[in-house]
């Protein structure tokens, strides 16, 4: 396994990656703006309901698109958050009064808040699991269709199916070829998997995980297998 460059994967460390189905609806929400703002930057104040006063320091996020299980195409896993920054409460309230601190891209009513937590440890040791695991890649970060190296894919494996931070996956691909029977009848033949990379797991959640492709020696695709070495 390839040394894990730190510089790619600490960015979406400490920002939201992915927001759990059953905290969506309940996360605070952006209800207000100042008076002569559509939509707000750095420095500007937004009024949101919903957030309890001991917490001052949080990220800004639009909902994004969910992520279904290819296991199971009806289950929603959650959301992948956009991430568009952070803001601070300044006063507590119902709507409490927030500044924004950072701004990626324009922030406006509706947006949601989640609490800004402190950055996950990430074991930089690579290391095979002890147990067996195998799942799919359910995204490719970013909104692309497929990836490659240094991609980072959402797994629908999380802490309740026994993945680690610091696991190595490897990246599979289930084949099958077209024969003729003796009858002179097509079939389809399964034929082992093929295996074409290497994933590090640095983020977790209950139900999913994101990875980081340390080696790829082809396109990676949403419904590609991530199975124990």
């Amino acid at each position: 396994v390839p040394s894990i460059p730190p510089n790619v994967i600490d960015p979406f460390i400490a920002t939201p990656l992915f927001i759990e189905q059953n905290t969506l609806q309940s996360a605070p929400r952006i209800v207000a703006t100042q008076q002569d703002r559509v939509f707000l930057g750095k420095g500007d104040t937004a009024y949101v309901e919903g957030a309890p006063s001991a917490q001052s320091q949080w990220h800004v996020f639009r909902n994004g698109q969910p992520l279904y299980d290819p296991e199971n195409p009806k289950l929603i896993l959650g959301y992948e958050a956009f991430h568009l920054g952070s803001a601070t409460q300044v006063q507590p309230g119902n709507p409490a009064v927030f500044q924004i601190d950072t701004a990626k891209q324009e922030i406006g009513y509706g947006d949601r808040l989640v609490p800004a937590a402190r950055p996950e440890l990430v074991d930089y040791v690579p290391h095979a699991p002890d147990q067996r695991i195998e799942g799919r890649v359910v995204s490719v970060y970013g909104g692309v269709g497929s990836g490659g190296k240094l991609s980072i894919v959402a797994l629908n494996r999380g802490k309740a199916d026994g993945v680690e931070v610091g696991h190595v996956l490897a990246l599979e691909r289930n084949r099958t070829v077209v024969q003729r029977d003796e009858e002179d009848r097509q079939q389809s033949v399964a034929i082992p998997a093929l295996r074409f990379g290497l994933v590090f797991v640095f983020r977790l959640f209950e139900h999913v995980s994101y990875a980081l492709a340390v080696q790829s020696d082809g396109t990676i695709e949403v419904n590609d297998f991530i199975r124990t070495p």
